[in-house]
């Protein structure tokens, strides 16, 4: 991590990801740590145990700014790969609701449903039903 990198997603200081491709916002190191020697010290801490907190906490951050920076590289690196092979925003989206349709239709509550409806449908009474409501609701021309 590089002094005067900011994690803000606002922020127009960007820093450039583990490959060197992109950008990523990264924190800027406070002096003194994370939370810096300004703070009051909690009751019953010493400072010796804040210090100990203060660089457990800064060394922390700095893991997850490494893994934001691999995560963003191989978020890129899925994208080329995908792009390679041909796979579009809009063909992913086909596929995952293709997908979607047929974990629906599997489900055993869609076949409960279903089923319940196939019922209904077939019985004596279905047919009157069908035409007392189709004579209510439709529309006078």
């Amino acid at each position: 991590m590089e002094p005067g990198q900011d994690i803000n997603l606002n922020s127009p200081n960007k820093a450039v990801g583990v490959d060197g491709a992109g950008s990523l916002d990264m924190p800027a190191h406070v002096e003194g740590g994370a939370m810096g020697s300004s703070n009051p010290l909690p009751p019953g801490l010493t400072e010796e145990e804040a210090e100990e907190l203060r660089t457990e906490l800064a060394k922390v951050e700095d893991e997850i700014i490494t893994l934001r920076q691999v995560l963003a590289a191989k978020e890129r690196h899925s994208t080329e790969l995908k792009r390679k092979l041909g796979l579009s925003p809009l063909v992913e989206l086909k596929q995952n609701l293709s997908k979607t349709l047929q974990d629906v239709q599997t489900s055993n509550a869609y076949q409960s449903a279903t089923a319940t409806w196939d019922d209904i449908t077939h019985t004596e009474a279905w047919p009157r039903f069908v035409q007392t409501r189709w004579i209510r609701v439709r529309p006078i021309l």
